[in-house]
């Protein structure tokens, strides 16, 4: 492991991706500002040009110029990403001049810095459609508006990416915390960006009451949990830990976890997601129900697995129990709730809810490995780790992807009911192929990546709760059904709620496919090109990773190895 103290020699190299963003946000907030503005030295007839203000040029007044210009930045920045884990794979760690912890770049924290890229690259290439633009200087005052705000909500957008990408490479829970603020303010602003709409600005209300009131339990959390350690960074919090965790320690966790909570949108944390989803634009949707939620999930796996072990501290895994009832709440409230839902995006979001279910009931078989409930080799709880891993990364394909879709219908009009897809099949083949391609995806039908994701998850939770199958075999070489450990039970409980959902999931397919489309609502979506192509781009990455998915598997499990369990 190489160790760089910050703003040292090998810094800037190690940070060129996060770099990048921070270098593109800054030319986003200052190139469409950029005019023939001169300055004149005092008591002096001499101007120089100044070129901020006055009259802008024709290319910075271009309203597309913004939306071009982040979509080449969020690219740049994967690029580099990819590359250095492709050239290097060696684990930098960033240090203060005090030898704190800042900032650790490894194969674990590069994947997720990829999946928030993507996803943000995704939503910002289908916003070039979604945002009206008009060029020229005879516009009215609604289109100069729509002008005026593609600046604001690209900047938000690279917000949200360099905070994301802090929250990634953090080895301090504070750095963490800034991260996630950082990306939640600009997610919050996002969701009300649709100002005009009434839904809209009741979202974005419902979702930054509910985050800060999370934010601030979380942050009285920290402030417990350094008040009983006295160092909030990982290394330190996770010896402390395996001293012993007492009573202040286990209430800071809890506080920390309702933020985190919030953020991937578990019960009894998940009451703002349906309204935020159903009133933000739909690519922001799809960034809250992918990004947004892969970050909490990243921090509750620092939290938990790497931070809160039990190891040799009688009674400190006590979050085990917590997360078991969460998880099985959770999948199965997002299920039922999403099956008497008539909202396409409000579906969505109850199905985003049942995901993080399953997600947290593969962390719960995580926990019990920890806390010795389990005799399990090492690499069953990496397995499961890199299941969630690889779960998180393709969601970006499918639940993007159907989001999108619902962008194009907003686009005509709105998308706020299931029949709006009425007759899609009809209108749009293509486009109805590829709903209905992640429509399959999320309810977990082969040979797709949902399938393939759900599969590890369940295989991974099987595996643990069976331990070392030498002790657990019968002398008949049968399997006692009685030695298996309880969190089998959670296995099969994914598999039923998959079955569950396939119930709302085939609703979309019949109503696209077999419904006469509503009145209005015959001819051929608008085109939108960059909308078409990122759809049709996730339709292909839905199949691909179900498919031929080894590689990215092997990466995933790859990654996680860096958490050194």
């Amino acid at each position: 492991m190489e160790i760089i103290t910050a703003f040292a020699d090998g810094f800037c190299s190690s940070l060129t991706p996060e770099l990048v963003l921070f270098v593109g946000l800054l030319l986003v907030i200052l190139i469409p500002n950029l005019g023939n503005s001169t300055f004149r030295i005092p008591s002096t007839g001499i101007r120089l040009p100044w070129f901020l203000g006055g009259k802008r040029f024709a290319l910075t007044s271009d309203p597309r110029l913004p939306g071009y210009l982040t979509c080449v930045i969020l690219a740049v920045s994967l690029i580099f990403i990819v590359l250095s884990q492709a050239s290097d794979a060696s684990v930098v760690l960033i240090q203060s001049d005090g030898g704190m912890d800042l900032l650790k770049i490894d194969g674990f924290s590069r994947l997720f810095e990829m999946l928030f890229l993507g996803a943000i690259l995704a939503a910002a290439l289908a916003s070039l459609d979604r945002l009206p633009t008009k060029k020229g200087e005879d516009n009215d005052l609604d289109a100069l508006y729509n002008n005026r705000r593609q600046v604001d909500f690209y900047i938000l957008l690279l917000t949200t990416a360099l905070g994301m990408s802090i929250v990634a490479l953090a080895q301090d829970l504070f750095i963490l915390f800034i991260g996630l603020e950082l990306a939640s303010l600009s997610t919050y602003v996002l969701v009300a960006f649709q100002k005009e709409s009434k839904a809209g600005s009741e979202a974005g209300v419902k979702y930054f009451i509910v985050g800060s009131v999370a934010s601030a339990v979380g942050l009285y959390g920290l402030s417990l949990l350094y008040l009983w350690s006295g160092s909030l960074q990982f290394d330190e919090l996770s010896a402390a830990w395996n001293a012993g965790a007492p009573a202040l320690a286990l209430v800071g966790l809890g506080m920390v976890l309702v933020g985190f909570g919030f953020k991937i949108s578990a019960v009894p944390f998940h009451f703002a997601a349906p309204d935020a989803y159903a009133g933000a634009l739909s690519p922001v949707a799809g960034l809250l129900a992918t990004a947004s939620k892969a970050m909490g999930m990243l921090g509750l796996i620092r939290l938990l697995v790497v931070i809160a072990i039990p190891d040799g501290a009688e009674g400190s895994a006590v979050w085990l129990v917590t997360l078991a009832v969460l998880s099985a709440i959770t999948m199965t409230w997002g299920n039922i709730a999403a099956l008497g839902s008539d909202n396409p995006k409000r579906m969505l979001a109850y199905s985003s809810v049942a995901h993080a279910g399953y997600m947290l009931a593969a962390l719960t078989a995580v926990g019990a490995w920890r806390w010795g409930h389990v005799e399990a080799p090492v690499g069953f709880a990496e397995a499961i780790l890199g299941a969630i891993v690889f779960h998180l990364v393709v969601l970006v394909a499918f639940k993007m992807g159907a989001f999108l879709v619902l962008a194009l219908l907003e686009m005509e009009g709105g998308a706020s009911r299931l029949s709006s897809l009425a007759g899609l099949g009809k209108r749009e083949p293509l486009l109805a192929a590829c709903m209905f391609i992640f429509m399959l995806s999320l309810a977990g039908v082969p040979p797709l990546a949902g399938f393939l994701s759900k599969f590890l998850l369940i295989a991974g939770i099987v595996k643990m709760s069976i331990g070392d199958l030498s002790a657990t075999v019968a002398q008949d070489g049968a399997l006692a059904l009685g030695s298996l450990h309880w969190i089998w039970w959670f296995a099969l409980l994914i598999f039923i709620n998959s079955a569950i959902s396939l119930f709302y999931y085939l609703r979309v397919v019949v109503v696209m496919f077999f419904d006469e489309p509503e009145e209005g609502r015959k001819q051929p979506l608008p085109k939108g090109f960059f909308i078409r192509v990122t759809i049709w781009s996730c339709a292909i990455a839905t199949i691909l990773f179900g498919i031929g998915g080894d590689t990215l598997v092997r990466l995933c499990f790859a990654a996680v190895k860096n958490l050194q369990l």
